[in-house]
């Protein structure tokens, strides 16, 4: 029969079967193939759609262009419930009369108010109204200082010379002051070493070449050596240390600046490279035994300690997740945000964790979560997994890391503190550009680390520079407690 059909121009049964099976192959391949091209476009979709409140891009990189935020999806932040402005509590700010005045300045009457006679030759009664106004001096002119080796001849016969002190090795020279002011201007205010030459000039009178502005800042940074080593030694030893790093224009190409920072202590340095290589060279993290709390970048991983990861990325990043279409980032954004507010209860109260009730349940739901996230999220024949799927793997992976805040107030919520710290280095290249040297960078850096660091002890930077230009830089002896 089969033959029969052969001859007869029809396919045979085994054919037709062979034929169906081969279109049923080619069919699962088109709905792979369909499935992975959805893939890339949700990708696709995802980077077009990312931005910095959804993703852990910057602000920056929104552009100009960027469309108008609904206020409702502004902020991660919840509602405080207080009212917008100043709180009752609150101090404020305000200028106060001054109880001596420099300079008096007397309005007289010329004529009477009542019958307007002269009042030239009038008597002159006490009291009067008074209001203060503070500026500065049209010229703010420098005050020079002569020192003099005086000479004395002693009752042998022997004359003796006065010794000038350290600080005074130069006929003619500009005092710590100015120096502070110059070194202050370039490192805290970013000007450019030009720019910042004519603000001595505008601002004291001092005519400063940049080279001699750049000997400053040398010679400042120079000052450092013993508050860096003290520094490295603190944040070494420092029960939890925020890190983070960002790249960096030096000499026209890309390198990196890498931050370690708590609430009393910041310290920046640069290096070539991103990784292990730029994070051995700090000589913090590979002898830390605290709890390091970063961004989730890989390399932090490779060092023997705790770790703590920054949930506000995680925040941003499941925000991005939700808008893709997904419900389980929502809940994980709640679970992160209450367990946030009952942390903040705590600490208040007193305690150092969540008590083992709060945890238990907080695991659970965390896995809850976890769960509901899978079965959005089936696994598919050809491993190609959208950002928010690797996001999930990602909190379940390093669920101990995503709740350390929980397991130990110590640890903050976030990564905030390195990041403020380190946007410095941003905001510099952008006002004054790139370093053009390795060793320009590493001494601002050096430099930058001491002004943050004596801000974080409510020392101004100005005075604090002018320790350092005066050969006597602030140390942190009680940086911890």
């Amino acid at each position: 029969m089969g033959a029969d059909a052969t001859r007869a121009g029809r396919p045979s049964y085994e054919q037709l079967e062979a034929l169906v099976a081969s279109q049923a192959a080619l069919i699962g391949e088109l709905r792979e193939e369909v499935c992975q091209l959805r893939a890339t476009v949700a990708e696709l979709q995802g980077r077009l759609g990312a931005n910095s409140g959804n993703s852990s891009r910057p602000p920056s990189s929104d552009g100009l262009g960027k469309a108008p935020v609904d206020p409702k999806k502004r902020s991660l932040r919840k509602a405080s419930g207080r009212k917008q402005g100043g709180q009752e509590e609150h101090p404020g700010a305000r200028l106060l009369p001054a109880a001596v005045s420099d300079e008096i300045v007397e309005h007289l009457p010329q004529c009477c108010g009542g019958c307007g006679g002269d009042l030239a030759g009038a008597e002159k009664l006490h009291g009067g109204q008074s209001r203060q106004v503070f500026d500065v001096p049209e010229q703010a002119a420098l005050r020079v200082i002569e020192h003099v080796a005086a000479l004395r001849r002693c009752a042998c016969g022997h004359v003796t010379a006065g010794l000038f002190p350290d600080a005074v090795c130069a006929p003619v020279q500009y005092g710590p002051g100015v120096r502070a002011l110059g070194v202050y201007l370039v490192v805290f205010q970013f000007l450019p070493y030009d720019r910042a030459c004519q603000a001595l000039s505008d601002m004291v009178g001092a005519q400063v070449s940049t080279g001699s502005l750049v000997n400053w800042v040398t010679g400042a940074a120079d000052g450092l050596c013993d508050f860096d080593e003290r520094l490295r030694g603190l944040l070494s030893a420092a029960p939890v240390v925020n890190f983070d790093e960002t790249g960096a224009r030096i000499a026209g190409r890309l390198n990196w600046v890498h931050s370690a920072s708590t609430d009393t202590l910041t310290r920046y340095t640069s290096h070539t490279k991103r990784g292990c290589e730029a994070i051995d060279a700090a000589g913090i993290l590979p002898a830390f035994t605290g709890v390091a709390v970063h961004d989730g970048w890989a390399p932090y991983r490779k060092y023997d300690c705790d770790h703590g990861l920054c949930n506000i990325h995680h925040l941003r990043e499941l925000v991005g997740a939700s808008e893709a279409g997904h419900t389980w980032p929502v809940a994980m954004s709640r679970l992160l945000l209450d367990t946030k507010d009952l942390v903040a209860q705590a600490r208040g109260a007193g305690a150092t964790q969540l008590d083992h009730g709060a945890l238990t349940e907080l695991a659970a739901s965390f896995a809850t979560i976890i769960k509901i996230g899978h079965q959005q999220h089936p696994a598919t024949t050809a491993g190609k997994r959208t950002k928010a799927h690797n996001l999930l793997l990602r909190l379940e992976r390093h669920q101990p890391d995503v709740l350390r805040f929980a397991h130990d107030f110590r640890v903050p919520f976030g990564n905030n503190q390195a990041e403020q710290d380190i946007r410095m280095a941003k905001l510099q290249q952008k006002i004054s550009g790139c370093w053009r040297t390795p060793e320009g960078a590493q001494r601002f850096l050096t430099i930058r680390s001491y002004i943050s660091t004596t801000l974080k002890h409510s020392l101004p930077a100005l005075p604090a520079l002018r320790q350092l230009t005066a050969g006597t830089p602030w140390l942190p002896h009680a940086a911890l407690p």
